[in-house]
């Protein structure tokens, strides 16, 4: 299967300022491919390098060492701007627009690339229908009418406007109350299948990894340490999915 993210012996070292020693490695030496209809979710502990990974992918931080390709592109061959409109990307906070109603926030990026006006509008009312806002009840709120929930189902048809190959996710539900994260979750888990996307899924819940994760990469301090499926993450002997395992029982 072709991968549509290739990420090879990827490094970020965080210099020292005006110290003159050599900088802290936050990330080192991390390597692992996601095809299409993949969900590869990168667990671990907080300070593990999981956002930094997500972060390097996006070019919002610059890799110090290694090779990022999608979809058969080298990232760091692409204008940094161009290559994060090609790209879905959801944060906890959202990041929506408070100005905006929710349906100039999910038609930002379309607008950017210059799309028509009757396509743009098509594109919300078909994206806000696939994530369980109707239309015509959501399309003129501004996210402050909106519930923590709602405002993340907009963040993830904002991510899907422009139908990218790949989507980030850097922990999209936990600022959710329990409840409306379990709901977000199974819907989320219904949506993988049908979009047939590659994503990068950060999380440090084993739980909601082994829920939406169709392999599971295991982080710590900055180093991919474990790589595999749900089952053989879970016959893993390596002492931090151990104590993944005990703390998920």
């Amino acid at each position: 299967m072709t991968a549509v993210l290739d990420v090879r012996g990827l490094g970020y070292v965080l210099q020292g300022r005006g110290t003159g020693e050599g900088g802290r490695a936050l990330v080192e030496d991390v390597s692992f491919s996601v095809a299409a209809g993949e969900t590869l979710v990168l667990l671990g502990r907080s300070g593990s390098g999981k956002t930094t990974t997500l972060k390097l992918i996006n070019r919002l931080l610059e890799p110090s060492d290694g090779e990022i390709s999608i979809a058969g592109r080298q990232a760091r061959s692409v204008e940094p701007y161009r290559l994060r409109r090609g790209i879905g990307y959801v944060i906890q906070d959202v990041g929506l627009l408070p100005h905006m109603t929710v349906e100039q926030n999910v038609g930002l990026v379309p607008r950017l690339e210059c799309w028509a006006t009757d396509r743009i509008r098509a594109r919300v009312r078909e994206l806000l229908a696939l994530v369980g806002l109707a239309p015509d009840q959501f399309a003129e709120r501004r996210p402050h009418e909106l519930s923590g929930g709602q405002r993340q189902r907009v963040g993830v048809a904002r991510a899907l406007a422009v139908d990218p190959p790949l989507l980030l996710l850097d922990e999209p539900f936990g600022a959710l109350d329990p409840i409306t994260r379990a709901e977000l979750q199974r819907e989320f888990k219904g949506l993988e299948g049908r979009l047939g996307k590659a994503m990068v899924f950060v999380t440090h819940d084993v739980r909601e990894g082994f829920l939406l994760g169709t392999r599971i990469g295991l982080m710590q301090a900055g180093r991919l340490v474990f790589l595999g499926t749900v089952e053989e993450f879970r016959r893993s002997t390596h002492p931090e999915v151990r104590a993944f395992l005990e703390a998920a029982a």
